[in-house]
């Protein structure tokens, strides 16, 4: 045995060393401030606490586990979760311990900048917050009542459970999830430690559970040391892995969690396979049918194409066509184009082949591997008319009407039914309006979500996003107010350009005359 090893004769050291690593308790950490305990006096009046700019940080680093919502006032789908979170949040107020539910409004522009880093794909958004924040995971649970209820329930408990026979084993292992098991025979302080911390930092999306015997488990011989088993219902429905560093456990379970084939249907209990797919590094192919006609031509060629590239950085889904209907819709495709497989590469470039038939699948495929393929681009039709003041760009268009145009392009990213465009869209449309006469200017928007977007040339994480490419191509990002004064200024700031001498006199003085009217008004 290792000389960091040490045998114990009960599990009662195990279970000590489990607690005190992972023990969560919703109670406020230990040496408060008396402004603190006073703000959560007020705030426990109140079953979903309201985190604002002022608390925000002081509430969040005293408690080691609370729950927030960031969200919108005017979104639907906020305003329908309200109610059931404000329900969740009673019910749970009387949990032992007391699991706190928060909220946080994203539009005050104070608690914009908070939010930013929690709201990637928009509200609401839900994270759970441990340790003062040190770690936030995403809740991953359901927006009904009762479900958010029995996930942060499950949440709010140990991160690892014991299992010390095979009654407990038929309870804690469930045969449709993945389950990560650890181990014991020999009660290795070191590596109970780092069980431990990988099961507190992947107990979102993973159950884990311990013991100390192999014997009581459904499946897998004895072991006589330190052991990771981890239970799938899919290919070998389980491996064994006996490096207990932290980063070595994670890889492991990140990459045995991946069917050969994910499988995405209407099946709830095949999502989460899904999603670890989508999480997993590597290419990804997808190959959409119609289950009910194309299903029993394609899966199992398709299968055994995806068994031959295991190892091999490429990952595989197969998808029937009305279930991800919503997929190929945002990669800017339909269920008239199945059979169809389509990759994402590790770069984020696209390739697709519609109507594929089955012996064509592993020859498109090495064409891929091999460079042989023209990237996909997701694009709106080019229009046939674009004569209104503010350009319309579609991702074909992009490069000659903005980089290889010639002059100097404000980009506005856009997306439809969203609040804030719909606020800005005069105002673009009037700084359009003043450079109508600048033949060096163009103002120009895109649909962010209809065409694909260049990640490594642009940051687009919210609507509008406003951006300034130079004729010498230097880009921009407009942080300012966005009113027509400060968008001209910036325009003017950022352009390679000189500004004609006409448009010096009169819109560029035009921040000169609003401060002019507003001292007229203050007078």
């Amino acid at each position: 045995m290792a000389k960091s090893c040490k045998v114990f004769s009960t599990l009662l050291a195990i279970f000590a060393v489990l607690a005190i690593v992972a023990g969560v308790s919703a109670d406020p950490v230990e040496n408060e401030g008396q402004k603190v305990v006073a703000e959560e006096q007020k705030l426990e009046q109140e079953f979903v606490w309201t985190l604002d700019y002022t608390n925000y940080s002081d509430i969040i680093s005293q408690h080691k586990m609370i729950v927030v919502e960031f969200y919108a006032p005017w979104c639907g789908y906020c305003q329908q979760l309200a109610p059931k979170y404000e329900e969740a949040a009673s019910v749970l107020s009387s949990h032992d311990p007391p699991v706190i539910l928060a909220k946080m409004d994203t539009t005050v522009p104070e608690n914009a900048e908070l939010a930013r880093n929690y709201t990637h794909n928009g509200v609401p958004s839900i994270k759970i917050f441990r340790n003062g924040g040190k770690t936030v995971h995403d809740y991953k649970g359901t927006r009904e009542t009762d479900g958010i209820i029995s996930y942060l329930k499950k949440h709010a408990g140990p991160a690892s459970l014991e299992i010390k026979s095979k009654e407990d084993a038929a309870s804690l292992i469930d045969e449709k999830k993945i389950v990560v098991v650890g181990i014991f025979p020999e009660l290795c302080l070191e590596k109970i430690m780092n069980f431990t911390v990988l099961a507190e930092d992947l107990r979102v999306d993973y159950d884990f559970v311990h013991t100390l015997d192999a014997k009581f488990l459904p499946r897998g011989g004895p072991v006589d040391k330190p052991t990771i088993r981890l239970f799938k219902p899919f290919d070998e429905l389980y491996a064994d892995f006996e490096d207990f560093q932290v980063e070595a456990m994670q890889n492991f379970i990140e990459e045995t969690s991946v069917p050969i084939m994910a499988i995405l249907d209407d099946k709830p209990e095949n999502q989460a396979f899904v999603n670890h797919f989508l999480h997993s590094p590597g290419d990804k192919v997808f190959l959409f049918l119609n289950f009910t006609t194309d299903l029993d031509h394609f899966k199992s060629k398709y299968y055994d194409l995806a068994a031959s590239y295991k190892g091999k950085e490429a990952n595989f889904l197969l998808g029937d066509a009305e279930t991800g209907k919503r997929a190929l819709e945002y990669f800017g495709l339909n269920t008239d184009q199945v059979p169809l497989i389509f990759v994402l590469a590790m770069d984020g470039t696209k390739y697709v082949q519609r109507h594929v038939q089955p012996d064509s699948l592993a020859a498109w495929l090495k064409d891929f591997k091999d460079g042989k393929l023209k990237p996909y681009l997701k694009s709106q039709p080019i229009p046939e008319v674009n004569n209104e003041p503010v350009k319309v760009v579609v991702a074909e268009t992009l490069e000659d009407m903005v980089f290889n145009s010639g002059k100097d392009v404000l980009l506005e990213f856009y997306r439809l039914g969203c609040k804030y465009c719909e606020e800005f869209a005069p105002v673009l449309d009037e700084i359009a309006l003043s450079f109508e006469n600048d033949a060096d200017v163009l103002i120009a928007k895109i649909d962010g979500t209809e065409n694909d977007i260049p990640r490594e040339r642009f940051e687009v994480q919210g609507f509008p996003t406003l951006y300034m490419i130079s004729t010498a191509g230097s880009l921009s990002r407009f942080e300012g107010n966005r009113t027509k004064e400060a968008v001209i200024e910036f325009i003017q700031t950022n352009r390679d350009t000189p500004a004609p001498s006409d448009f010096a006199k009169s819109d560029l003085t035009v921040s000169e005359h609003a401060q002019t009217d507003s001292m007229k008004d203050e007078l």
